[in-house]
């Protein structure tokens, strides 16, 4: 039986590190980095990546529009 398998990718240098993408995820799929972007601000990025489910939650909340998700078909 197919089942959606879902990536994210985060503009890191636009992301400023508001953490709502963070408590938006069910999966707990995003995490804020340790390092910083060039504006000084910690950004998003995904941790468990073969847990995401493309659900878009994330992208939804961001304010500044810096996560894009995909979403394909997994066989297994």
């Amino acid at each position: 039986m197919a089942r959606m398998k879902g990536a994210i990718v985060v503009n890191t240098e636009r992301c400023k590190g508001c953490n709502l993408c963070v408590v938006a995820c069910p999966l707990d799929v995003i995490s804020l980095a340790k390092e910083v972007n060039l504006r000084g601000y910690n950004y998003a990025q995904p941790i468990l990546t073969d847990t995401c489910n493309g659900c878009s939650s994330c992208a939804t909340v961001c304010p500044d529009g810096c996560i894009t998700v995909y979403r394909v078909k997994s066989e297994s």
